[in-house]
């Protein structure tokens, strides 16, 4: 996708980027200084809408908490969604600080302490377990607290999906516990004072192909239906991941949702009616394309230079914030994201320019050799797709920088 189709995305007011209902500049005046996030409420809601639309109505849709932490957008998320997915202690208080109910709050990842462990099965939380040690920490925090885990099994899958920006099931993974142990794993661990409520199974992230996503939730259901048959209790709880994509460059095309959806209608009226118990939750768990198209991040020119024939603009921003968009210090191939000088979104590009950030190295690079309106200092830069993995996915603490402000609007 191309900038302007993510600034008409947005809308524009006199000539600017609209955030909500607010020109940038105003917004920015209001935050008060710069760099900023700001996410968009009616973005947020506009997504959750379209997926309540496509979706069969039996799935429940989850929000994987590390894609975005913000309070605020949990808040308003935790209102509109069926269920919230934590990977550390903080992000459960965050989630435990909302109207969602303990017992639709999950707990993922490996590493969990036993610290965290016992904070989660003392809220009544679902831990979606690891390992087998992760079992025993479940199991001995129950009796310490005289309560009942609720678990559910994370597996390895004996599949690996294509065309994810990061694998996360098939082949040996630090993830879940290796689909052909879980038999053995239940029947060791299932009488030992846990309620085991089913099987979380996330294969990959950041997909934009609707077929190959669609195939891994059949396999995925498939896989959950063999291992049911070895649980102590019927299943209840059935989490198939998400790994739905956003496009990050121009050469991205969005998921094709719609295909999506009409493949879920076929799974939901076929294997997962003849496999799963009508009671139990179906839940798809997404972070990325719920929030991740509804930010942006704001940054303004502090200087304007042209070395040896080339016109840099120096922002106040950069890596530091924003680490993907530069490149994830030189580990990824990189390709510009969208950007626009968002106080003059409707102007004609004219120039090329490279933009790059505050930091003392040449790999805080943030546009490179972008087309662009002709941009002067205190014109203000706006990178879209900001609303996931950017202030929390990136160095802030590098060369001590003021954090950047986040907003919600």
């Amino acid at each position: 996708m191309k900038p302007h189709e993510h600034t008409a995305q947005f809308g524009t007011v006199d000539g600017e980027l609209r955030i909500g209902e607010m020109p940038l500049s105003r917004l920015a005046a209001r935050v008060g200084s710069t760099p900023f996030f700001a996410y968009d409420r009616a973005h947020l809601d506009a997504r959750i809408d379209r997926l309540r639309s496509t979706l069969p109505s039996r799935i429940e849709l989850s929000y994987a908490m590390k894609a975005n932490p913000m309070p605020a957008v949990v808040q308003h998320l935790a209102r509109r969604l069926d269920r919230i997915d934590v990977a550390s202690g903080l992000e459960m208080l965050t989630a435990l600080d909302t109207t969602m109910p303990a017992a639709r709050v999950s707990f993922a990842g490996p590493g969990k302490a036993p610290a965290e462990i016992r904070q989660a099965v003392a809220a009544g939380i679902i831990v979606e377990v690891e390992s087998t040690t992760e079992l025993r920490r479940v199991i001995a925090a129950g009796d310490e607290l005289g309560v009942t885990p609720q678990v559910a099994i994370r597996v390895n899958p004996d599949f690996a999906v294509k065309g994810s920006g990061m694998r996360m099931g098939g082949g040996p993974q630090q993830f879940g516990i290796d689909a052909e142990t879980v038999p053995d794993v239940l029947r060791e661990f299932g009488g030992s004072g846990l309620d085991v409520l089913g099987f979380h199974v996330f294969a990959g992230s950041q997909n934009l192909n609707a077929e190959i996503i669609a195939e891994a939730q059949r396999r995925t259901v498939e896989l959950i239906g063999d291992l049911a048959e070895h649980l102590p209790t019927e299943l209840r709880y059935v989490n198939i991941g998400g790994g739905f994509g956003i496009p990050y460059t121009e050469r991205d095309r969005p998921l094709d949702l719609d295909a999506v959806g009409a493949s879920l209608h076929e799974l939901v009226g076929g294997p997962i009616a003849e496999r799963i118990p009508s009671e139990a939750s179906v839940v798809i768990e997404l972070g990325r394309y719920l929030v991740g198209e509804s930010g942006v991040y704001v940054t303004k020119v502090l200087d304007r230079k042209v070395s040896r024939g080339t016109t840099y603009l120096v922002v106040d921003g950069g890596m530091h914030h924003q680490l993907a968009a530069s490149g994830n210090f030189g580990q990824a191939i990189r390709r510009n994201y969208p950007l626009i000088v968002g106080n003059r979104a409707d102007a004609a590009s004219d120039e090329g320019v490279t933009v790059v950030g505050c930091l003392c190295t040449p790999l805080d690079l943030l546009g490179d050799a972008v087309e662009l309106p002709a941009a002067e200092i205190d014109d203000l830069i706006v990178i879209f797709q900001a609303g996931a993995y950017g202030l929390t996915a990136s160095p802030t603490a590098f060369l001590g920088h003021p954090a950047p402000t986040e907003v919600l609007v």
